[in-house]
């Protein structure tokens, strides 16, 4: 089943524009072009690893974790093996990592995982946090990124003690326009989609998601004051 990400926002299609091979919502992209270009004037190359990411894309992530065919990684970023775990385990698994569909802050086109590429080469980048620490290959990028972002309206929402997801130092959102998105947000809407959805671990997922909505969307890091 085929389902318009950006619909269950409420948004048009349109509002995403091209972006590096991706798509991004046109004012996230309009910054994100300026954040770039300042980054590389102290020898930053800004690349998107990912932006927008639509309901079915999420859905094969999710539904590939939850079958095995995916890597699942731990708190550490560790390999887990899913053989003896439970269902609620394996949600509280992939949950670290990894939106429910219908959730992902990446479907609304203003959050994007970044990376370095004058230190590292897409094929080469795992996207965990020991390439965003010091020694890392995007340690400097996200040291700028620390302290700049928030001038172009970028910010981290997913930090420790923050956010129910884990830490992510390559994840930034636009949030001029997320913060009004996540206002938006309605549960009955995904319940909706997900019920209708061919999602693993569904049974289990109804029972809990309005806890997950409140701890894995609601709950997330405090932007920034306009700059």
């Amino acid at each position: 089943m085929l389902i318009d990400s950006a619909a269950i926002y409420g948004l048009e299609s349109s509002h995403l524009v091209d972006y590096q091979g991706h798509k991004l919502e046109q004012d996230t992209a309009k910054a994100l072009t300026a954040m770039t270009q300042a980054a590389k004037l102290h020898g930053i190359d800004i690349a998107v690893c990912s932006a927008h990411r639509s309901f079915d894309k999420q859905l094969q992530i999710w539904n590939g974790k939850a079958l095995g065919k995916r890597t699942l990684l731990d708190i550490n970023s560790k390999p887990v093996s899913i053989t003896d775990k439970s269902e609620q385990e394996l949600i509280d698994l992939i949950l670290l990592w990894s939106a429910l569909p219908g959730t992902s802050r990446h479907h609304w086109g203003t959050d994007v995982d970044l990376y370095d590429a004058n230190a590292i080469t897409r094929s080469e980048l795992a996207l965990i946090s020991a390439e965003y620490e010091e020694q890392g290959p995007c340690a400097r990028l996200h040291t700028w990124l620390v302290q700049h972002s928030h001038e172009f309206g970028f910010y981290f929402p997913f930090q420790l003690g923050l956010s129910g997801v884990s830490p992510e130092p390559w994840h930034l959102s636009y949030f001029p326009v997320a913060n009004k998105l996540l206002s938006a947000f309605k549960l009955g809407k995904i319940e909706s989609v997900l019920h209708n959805a061919d999602i693993e671990l569904k049974s289990e997922l109804m029972a809990r998601l309005p806890h997950i909505v409140n701890e894995y969307v609601l709950r997330v890091a405090p932007s920034p004051d306009p700059v």
